[in-house]
């Protein structure tokens, strides 16, 4: 059986929930958004229920079924548990000719209550025809993921000003374009970023404007965590479906890449020290380029852009060009990386502040206070230290920190091929070597790093063979 979907105007219109438990309840509450007047048939009702009876937004039929309920009723919901009662409610409602829902019983049912994604007046329904309710829950919190809240006042804007817009594109094409910049452009990014009146303004100013070529693009600087593609926040997601043209950095990870539109231009400018290097002069060009050509561009890049990232250059850059630009925060390499290896950053019996350090250039190195760095009680997560182990070593023990405070390298930190290698500060290079540990590989220096020999939960144990005995294992 293929079910027909539709979308039933209740306002000011009698229906009748039969049933006052729990399950009577959450329908009454879903019905109670639509401007209906409800009616709540039972010999009992919940203690939510009496409350609203009592405020006057639903109506009480205190006692046991019977078909006369059912005048001028327009849509029945049977929700009693008592199969033979929603039976004879469900007979009854068909002499009348009125759709009924029977709750979890698709057989008596002649309408189906979907799983619903609401971003009023924008209405999401998904059904299974019963046959799989749990299965339409999962596939509406899919959903839910990928539409956000402001699709609501976006589809409300574009009601208000249905008529000014025909108006001004009379013909279908040119104002399918413009509707589709409007729900893809600057409009919903700033609905997006809670700043309605200049979406308004936009929208005014487009529609008063001379004819022109392509729309306006814009740029999204977006986090994408540090490899695992369920660390992306929903934000993320949405921006990877929504982009034209994607700049990627190296350590974005490709089944991050994956979830991106099939149809989207993916252009790699991945830096790394040694080999195939984009200036971030080209960065700022191809990004300019793009959205002045109207494109949607999603400036993708692996944790978060304003942890060593380089995002507050390229804001400043766009500034600068009056292009529009959106953030999206991602989960920067040292909390990612620490809780996939188990490493608490901060622990009361251990350290009380966490330091995020780079340690990528030899010029970097030496502007750092190693004395505030060598502290005790609190933790250094070193961000590009994998050529300067030795020297980072040699500095923190130099300024008084112990030879024997444990070190954590997660290299791959959550993905796949995760490894965590043990030791302290002594033999920080020596077991980086011996282990040959590749970038990407954050650094963790500080009690804490220990804690990972018990703590661990993702991937392979911790390595913590020092040099020597990593030197045997080969051999043998």
């Amino acid at each position: 059986m293929s079910l027909y979907p539709l979308f039933a105007n209740l306002s000011g219109r009698r229906v009748l929930v039969v049933g006052g438990g729990s399950v009577g309840e959450r329908k009454v509450l879903a019905l109670s958004r639509t401007g209906a007047r409800i009616e709540v048939g039972a010999p009992q009702i919940t203690a939510r229920l009496a409350r609203l009876v009592d405020s006057g937004l639903i109506t009480h039929r205190n006692g046991t079924f019977e078909d006369a309920w059912l005048d001028h009723v327009w849509l029945v919901i049977a929700a009693t548990g008592e199969r033979a009662l929603n039976r004879q409610i469900a007979a009854a409602a068909e002499a009348r000719r009125l759709f009924v829902n029977v709750v979890d019983d698709a057989e008596l049912s002649t309408f189906q209550v979907p799983a619903v994604v609401d971003r009023s007046p924008l209405m999401i329904a998904i059904s299974t025809g019963g046959a799989a309710p749990v299965l339409a829950r999962l596939v509406r919190e899919r959903i839910e993921s990928l539409f956000d809240a402001s699709l609501g006042p976006l589809a409300a804007l574009a009601a208000r000003y249905r008529q000014r817009i025909r108006q001004r594109w009379p013909e279908l094409g040119p104002r399918r374009r413009f509707l589709e910049s409007m729900f893809g452009g600057k409009i919903a990014a700033d609905l997006r970023r809670q700043r309605p009146l200049e979406a308004e303004r936009a929208l005014r100013d487009a529609l008063e404007a001379p004819q022109s070529g392509a729309p306006p693009g814009s740029v999204a600087v977006v986090g994408a965590g540090p490899g695992d593609p369920g660390l992306l926040t929903l934000n993320a997601l949405r921006a990877l479906n929504e982009a034209d043209v994607i700049l990627h950095d190296r350590l974005v990870s490709a089944e991050v890449l994956e979830l991106a539109r099939r149809d989207a231009t993916f252009i790699d400018v991945g830096k790394q020290g040694g080999g195939a290097h984009t200036s971030q002069e080209c960065i700022h060009a191809l990004m300019l380029e793009h959205a002045r050509a109207g494109r949607r561009v999603l400036r993708l890049k692996g944790g978060d852009p304003f942890v060593f990232g380089r995002g507050g250059e390229e804001l400043e850059f766009l500034r600068g060009h009056g292009i529009d630009y959106t953030v999206v925060p991602g989960i920067t390499a040292a909390i990612a990386c620490a809780a996939y290896a188990g490493i608490p950053l901060t622990h009361r019996e251990h350290a009380q502040g966490v330091r995020f350090v780079t340690a990528q250039h030899r010029d970097s190195i030496d502007t750092l206070d190693w004395r505030a760095l060598a502290a005790d009680r609190q933790t250094l997560a070193i961000y590009m230290g994998l050529g300067s182990l030795e020297r980072v070593a040699d500095r923190l023990i130099a300024h008084d920190r112990a030879a024997g405070t444990p070190f954590a390298l997660i290299e791959n930190g959550s993905r796949p091929g995760q490894r965590v290698i043990r030791g302290t500060l002594a033999t920080l290079a020596e077991s980086a070597a011996a282990h040959e540990v590749q970038s990407p590989a954050l650094l963790i220096v500080g009690p804490v790093a220990a804690l990972a020999d018990r703590l661990h939960w993702y991937g392979a144990t911790p390595l913590t063979a020092e040099p020597v005995a990593a030197d045997a294992l080969r051999a043998a």
